[in-house]
């Protein structure tokens, strides 16, 4: 079962430690970990470890990545109808503020 490897694995990281962190949670942030370890049947220092784990794992995912990559799914994906925008976006703001002004 899924969890049950949670638990090996965890076991196996625990043994490992070599250093402590104190944090202060909020209320609600507190009841939600203690709620996900009882479901889990874990630790609530647990729950706080692989959530550490994989943030620091998506922010160094995210360094890694291009520019380009992290945008690419946004390139093409709005139509405005304005066939010159890319070329005279100035003036096309310009005209925007004008009439906003």
């Amino acid at each position: 079962m899924r969890y049950n490897a949670l638990r090996e694995k965890i076991g196996k990281e625990v043994n490992a430690m070599q250093s402590q962190l104190t944090v202060r949670l909020s209320d609600d942030l507190d009841k939600g970990v203690a709620t996900l370890a009882k479901k889990l049947h874990l630790k609530r220092s647990d729950i706080v470890r692989m959530a550490l784990q994989r943030f620091l794992e998506s922010v160094a995912g995210e360094a890694e990545s291009s520019p380009y990559e992290r945008v690419h799914s946004l390139i093409g994906s709005l139509h405005t109808g304005i066939s010159d925008l890319g070329e005279s976006h100035r003036k096309h703001l310009l005209n925007r503020f004008r009439k906003h002004a």
